[in-house]
């Protein structure tokens, strides 16, 4: 089996401070790390790996040369292979962009590897929180896909899928080619071993550039080809000045509660 698990490097949200005057992040000194969604993308795909040895499982990533070190970190942690798509052309892109690049990057990349049998994806990166580029993926490569999973597990030639639902979970077989998009499940993933780090550190990771695309739409990328536009971005004020009370039962405190709204003319 082949599994191509497509992640993200994003900077770390509870590292991110608010500038006081412009009102905007300051990411400077604000380490990246793999999306950790992402990272329980990537160990549903070990998992399977666990039951079948023969398992195979790739990683991808769009940005920058440095996300290079997020695949490295997938590397040690369970991938086989990595690749990286990059390229001036591709900034700015939103997601519809950002899920056609994947996608042609994709088929790219099964030219050189052979077909998937699953894609895997993180529900949603924690930098944008759309969760829509891996349902994209899945409308541009005309794939069937299941949403928020917690576990994975083969089943002759399709996926059960345990799947978090409003209610729970239910479990849910899809036919493979497919892809997922998985949440947090109960456990964590695993660490990576001191023999796949020293392996991740000397592995060379290919990077995919727009000519190598075969076919690709410069168009439909970059902020070109992004139809989603941000307007303005802002820190909601921080508002002080709240009332607590504490009357000795919840009757007393709902009559202190009407009194006040009372007073001031609210009911």
């Amino acid at each position: 089996m082949n599994i191509l698990v497509c992640v993200k490097q994003v900077p770390d949200t509870t590292e991110i401070k608010i500038d006081p005057v412009k009102n905007t992040l300051i990411r400077e000194g604000v380490p990246s790390i793999v999306n950790p969604f992402d990272g329980y993308a990537l160990e549903a795909a070990a998992r399977i790996r666990d039951k079948n040895p023969d398992t195979r499982i790739v990683v991808v990533s769009m940005g920058p040369e440095q996300a290079k070190n997020a695949l490295k970190e997938c590397l040690a942690i369970a991938a086989d292979k990595a690749y990286l798509v990059s390229g001036r052309e591709f900034g700015g892109s939103d997601t519809l962009a950002t899920s056609y690049i994947l996608s042609e990057t994709i088929r790219e990349i099964e030219r050189r590897e052979g077909p998937f049998d699953a894609i895997f994806c993180g529900k949603q990166a924690i930098d944008g929180d759309t969760a829509q580029v891996g349902p994209e993926i899945a409308e541009h490569l005309g794939y069937p896909q299941v949403t928020y999973g917690l576990e994975a597990e083969l089943d002759g030639g399709a996926l059960k899928i345990k799947k978090e639902t409003e209610d729970g979970a239910e479990i849910v077989a899809v036919n493979m080619p497919c892809l997922v998009t998985f949440t947090k499940p109960s456990w964590d993933p695993r660490f990576p071993t001191i023999k796949r780090k020293m392996a991740a550190n000397r592995a060379e990771i290919p990077t995919l550039a727009p000519s190598d695309l075969a076919g690709i739409d410069l168009t439909r990328c970059g902020l070109n080809g992004s139809p989603t536009k941000v307007k303005k971005t802002f820190v909601p004020q921080k508002k002080s000045g709240g009332v607590k009370l504490q009357e000795e039962t919840a009757a007393d405190s709902a009559k202190k509660l009407y009194g006040l709204l009372s007073g001031a003319g609210l009911v």
